[in-house]
């Protein structure tokens, strides 16, 4: 469960940002794309997962190493919004600051 500090989208206004039907967001969630969870009821993902109209670059990729490392997505959220001194930021801050490299080999030496 994410930090009730950080700040979500319902999936409506994640299409309108990425500019795309809300059948396409649920496509994305679908494929491992986005993750999601459950705020009151109310299926929301997290506004850092989509920049500049796009979601964020690298983060398809290491939703992917994560969840066949079998993280759940609770555990995948968890671990992309958690703060790291040696990175520095959280893993999503690296992922939007263009370094998805660092952040996919973190998450591929999870799996060993």
């Amino acid at each position: 469960m994410l930090a009730p500090e950080i700040e979500v989208l319902g999936l409506a206004e994640v299409a309108e940002r990425l500019g795309q039907p809300v059948n396409r967001v649920h496509q994305l969630l679908r494929d491992g794309q986005l993750l999601a969870e459950r705020r009151d009821g109310v299926l929301v993902v997290p506004a850092d997962f989509v920049a500049a109209g796009n979601v964020v670059k690298g983060l398809p990729g290491t939703i992917t190493v994560l969840r066949d490392s079998g993280f759940s997505t609770e555990e995948m959220l968890r671990w992309l919004f958690t703060e790291d001194d040696t990175l520095p930021g959280s893993p999503i801050e690296a992922l939007r600051g263009d370094r998805g490299r660092e952040v996919k080999r973190r998450a591929q030496a999870m799996a060993f």
